[in-house]
């Protein structure tokens, strides 16, 4: 008998042809985030066994799979030889000694002699001669004793089935560069983005000094939460402090932050052709603040070529908080420092502004010698 966890995955199994190439790129992803600790991984017919881990790090083996985008889902158990006996003796194992149970097996192996029926039949006879507390109710029990019958003569014993993550494995939908702010927004399209197996980076604008490090440190404690599901290593950090002082000395007030979202946009698009990344992702959700309105929407994606990736864009901020709460980054989301979007806002910012009126004043700004100043400040900070 063997402890093993078993990983079973979402989506791969309908790629077809491409299959193997996703199974692939799912194996990486679980041996990065299994690193550090002890463990065998296997692969077997749709599914993967952890094997020949620490007892005492099963905990955290089984809470960074659940973080691996493609899980479907995973459970402890136990890898048995397919007969009556070994079965039995990991069921005792699996089943407590009183309350109601069922036995529910499938058969990947379909030559095998009995039915499912039948075994569901006989180990649970089995563990009722064995515990005389122990009640069969096949509607709503307490306890559930699963059974997996393989076709390489053994069985998978278990008792939970534990939810996975689900998407696509990290890796499988090319490359984008995340426009990640101090907000709740931003980290939760990223982390949707990578569920779709996009691989992410990360790029933070700041506007120091009028931004203080707390917040530019903020962000990278954001990403490092993001990380754990992304697999993000650093993020790259861009100063627009010029930018901002500019548009606040020579434009329309009302225009503030629509054009320096224009700017980060630009800045964005060069960073991300670098880095071989094929879209921008942000947080926007369409009406929340003046800059997401159609007009302003429109102003941003007239000044760069790749598409533009907005996963919230039809979301309402109740939805976009408690996605934000359950990949654990509200509550950093929420400390109270300023983003460089708050600096110089405006009383009145414009909510449908006309493109035309928005090159006009653009016009009055140098724009390439202050997107190569911006460049020019590009940091970048590990994660890890």
């Amino acid at each position: 008998m063997e402890k093993v966890i078993i990983v079973r995955y979402a989506e791969i199994h309908l790629k077809g042809k491409n299959r193997g190439y996703f199974e692939r790129v799912f194996c990486i992803n679980l041996e990065k985030a299994l690193k550090g600790l002890r463990h065998e991984l296997r692969r077997t017919s749709g599914r993967y066994l952890v094997a020949n881990f620490e007892e005492r790090e099963a905990d955290e083996i089984c809470d960074r799979i659940s973080r691996v985008f493609g899980v479907h889902s995973f459970s402890k158990g136990y890898r048995v030889p397919n007969d009556l006996d070994h079965i039995l003796e990991a069921a005792l194992l699996i089943c407590p000694e009183s309350g109601t149970f069922k036995v529910d097996t499938h058969r990947a192996d379909k030559k095998y002699p009995m039915t499912s029926p039948e075994l569901n039949a006989e180990i649970g006879a089995r563990l009722l001669q064995a515990h005389s507390a122990l009640r069969v109710d096949v509607r709503e029990p307490q306890h559930v004793v699963y059974l997996d019958i393989r076709e390489d003569g053994t069985a998978l014993v278990f008792g939970v089935f534990e939810e996975g993550a689900g998407g696509m494995p990290v890796g499988t939908s090319s490359k984008g560069v995340l426009l990640i702010s101090g907000g709740i927004d931003s980290p939760v399209a990223g982390y949707m983005m990578a569920k779709r197996g996009m691989e992410v980076e990360y790029l933070h604008f700041h506007s120091y000094p009028y931004t203080n490090e707390q917040a530019r440190d903020k962000v990278i404690e954001l990403a490092r939460i993001l990380s754990r599901y992304t697999g993000g290593e650093s993020v790259s950090t861009v100063k627009v402090t010029h930018i901002q002082e500019e548009i606040h000395k020579k434009c329309a007030p009302e225009l503030n932050v629509t054009l320096l979202r224009r700017f980060m946009f630009r800045i964005a698009e060069r960073i991300a052709k670098r880095k071989g990344a094929k879209c921008l992702i942000t947080g926007e959700s369409l009406g929340q603040v003046a800059s997401q309105t159609m007009e302003g929407i429109t102003s941003s994606n007239a000044v760069v070529t790749l598409p533009v990736l907005r996963p919230l864009i039809g979301f309402d901020k109740e939805e976009i908080i408690a996605r934000a709460k359950k990949i654990g980054t509200f509550e950093t989301s929420v400390l109270p420092y300023e983003d460089c979007c708050t600096v110089f806002l405006p009383e009145f910012p414009a909510i449908k502004p006309k493109l035309s009126f928005i090159e006009e004043e653009e016009a009055k700004l140098d724009v390439d010698a202050l997107t190569d100043e911006a460049l020019s400040s590009l940091e970048r900070f590990a994660l890890r």
